[in-house]
């Protein structure tokens, strides 16, 4: 049988907007409160903005769905001030092995050097990710509509109006811009008649959430043709709460509704745990790969995030984790544009660098479905040549591909970069996020992310320069041994200072610009140039 749980409901209250009978307008309105929607409302009432999202659910997700979150992803929960809950309840690991048949062919670490506040990755289910984000948002005074589906989308030139359906019935809102972050089967998108391009693969995969004691650590094990599901691939997670997540290969053929049975289920996990494990079946369903986006993001004044704006395949985790960086790098654009500080233009970058990040994601996921689930004889001989291959020599193993786990990407070509006019060593080249580094605050242990703060920082490793004013938008100065001590100089290390080294870090902290020298001139015309002005 299913194991099942009480999820917290959240209760509907008739809307200010509903009761008056007028059509009030919204400077923001969201559409979707999954991780993407909530952390996009997060942030912009962290940055001083009124936001309003609506849901037409009544409670967080059911099932674990999103497990797996990267680093990058908890960083900026952690710059909106949610991400230690989320640390402190998840599985944390870094450990990943990958298994052929019975045999562990090679191991990998993903953050094999330390000096980092976030792990490489936890493992939380979705439900309890949204229970911390919708915390966060109410603390912050967030309004949040539930069991509001929206029925019409109707954009104009400087609004667009929503029709909204409740258990009250229905009632018209308008606003200044919209957020879609309402999923895979966005309801905006089809409402906009927009095409989501891209490959739907054959193969299903069956998920199954379990409650069991085990001794597995906490890993990622991958295995091609285990003894348990042979010609297959199998998948293992560990969650909170002794819940493991576990995927099951199946064939293109495979009936959805037949495999999702727990009589169907059951032989399966006692052919990989044993006939006397004892476990209980939390949730379960079955999903097919797909890696398909929009060719746009931006469509006038609705703003496109998540799975409503590209889908990829679980494996990897770059669904919720590439989500939650759409809306790291929309929001502080969107807050530049609404009060003044910057053009509309600025919202083009949004999908300039979102549609590079989702082309790079989805290259990734499809090289990730070609390896796991080969489709001619000749593919499959490549996979299985790599895999006897990888046993033996580690040059092998950057080929093997089950599902390469999600990176942030890196905007090195965006047109909002000031490229280097001096040579620098290292990865923190314009366009890149900034690296983390333990630094001391009055003689306190602290970390340099967070010091970055949610606006314009200009990071010295020397002398700083005052507060700069550009055109109404602050640049604030952050000196190493005036504002924080470099104490395991690693900080100097990843940013490879020297004395007089500076760095511009945008809103999202991805660098901007950096000089060996401070020029108050090239810094005003970089921040000029981040805001497309």
């Amino acid at each position: 049988m299913l194991k099942t749980y009480g999820y917290p409901e959240f209760a509907f209250h008739q809307s200010v907007d509903q009761k008056s009978g007028a059509v009030r307008r919204h400077p923001v309105v969201i559409v979707g409160g999954g991780p993407v929607g909530l952390s996009a409302a997060i942030d912009l009432a962290v940055q001083g903005l009124p936001v309003l999202l609506l849901d037409q659910d009544k409670t967080v997700s059911i099932g674990s769905r999103a497990v797996c979150y990267a680093k990058r992803a908890l960083e900026i929960w952690d710059r909106l001030g949610c991400a230690g809950p989320m640390v402190d309840k998840g599985v944390i690991w870094k450990t990943g092995k990958v298994f052929r048949r019975d045999r562990e062919i090679y191991r990998f670490d993903l953050l094999p050097e330390d000096g980092h506040k976030m792990p490489a990755f936890i493992n939380l289910q979705q439900y309890y990710l949204e229970e911390f984000l919708v915390r966060r948002a109410e603390a912050l005074g967030v309004e949040i509509r539930w069991r509001e589906k929206v029925t019409g989308v109707e954009p104009a030139d400087d609004h667009v109006r929503l029709t909204i359906e409740t258990p009250r019935g229905p009632y018209a809102l308008e606003a200044d811009w919209l957020i879609a972050a309402d999923g895979a089967r966005s309801f905006t998108r089809q409402e906009l008649g927009l095409e989501f391009k891209g490959q739907v693969f054959n193969d299903r995969f069956l998920i199954a959430d379990v409650v069991m004691k085990a001794d597995f650590p906490p890993e990622r094990w991958f295995w091609f043709d285990p003894p348990f599901h042979p010609k297959q691939s199998t998948l293992l997670h560990m969650q909170a709460d002794n819940v493991w997540r576990i995927d099951f290969k199946l064939g293109p053929d495979a009936d959805p509704e037949e495999e999702k049975k727990p009589e169907r289920v059951t032989p399966r996990l006692r052919a990989m745990l044993g006939e006397d494990a004892e476990f209980d079946l939390e949730w379960v369903s079955v999903y097919t790969f797909q890696c398909r986006r929009l060719d746009k993001f931006r469509h006038g004044r609705v703003l496109f995030a998540g799975d409503a704006a590209h889908q990829v395949s679980p494996f990897g985790a770059r669904g919720a984790n590439s989500g939650v960086q759409d809306t790291d790098n929309l929001v502080w654009k969107l807050k530049a544009v609404i009060e003044g500080k910057a053009p509309e233009a600025l919202l083009d970058s949004y999908d300039t660098e979102r549609v590079h990040a989702a082309r790079e994601n989805l290259l990734n996921s499809t090289r990730s479905t070609d390896f796991i689930t080969p489709k001619s004889q000749t593919s499959r001989a490549f996979r299985d040549a790599v895999l006897d291959l990888a046993e033996k020599h580690p040059f092998a193993r950057r080929l093997v591909n089950s599902g390469r786990l999600s990176l942030p990407a890196t905007y090195a070509n965006s047109p909002l970069n000031t490229p280097d006019e001096d040579e620098f060593a290292g990865a923190m080249a314009p366009g890149c996020p900034c690296a983390d580094a333990p630094v001391e605050v009055e003689g306190k242990a602290g970390w340099l992310l967070n010091m970055l703060g949610n606006g314009f920082t200009l990071l010295c490793f020397g002398a700083a320069p005052r507060r700069l004013e550009v055109d109404g938008v602050t640049v604030e100065p952050l000196a190493a041994g005036r504002d924080f001590a470099d104490s395991e100089e690693l900080a100097a290390k990843r940013y490879d200072s020297r004395p007089g080294t500076i760095y511009l870090i945008r809103p999202d902290q991805h660098v901007a610009g950096r000089w060996r020298n401070c020029d108050e001139a090239k810094v005003r015309a970089a921040v000029n140039r981040a805001l497309a002005r």
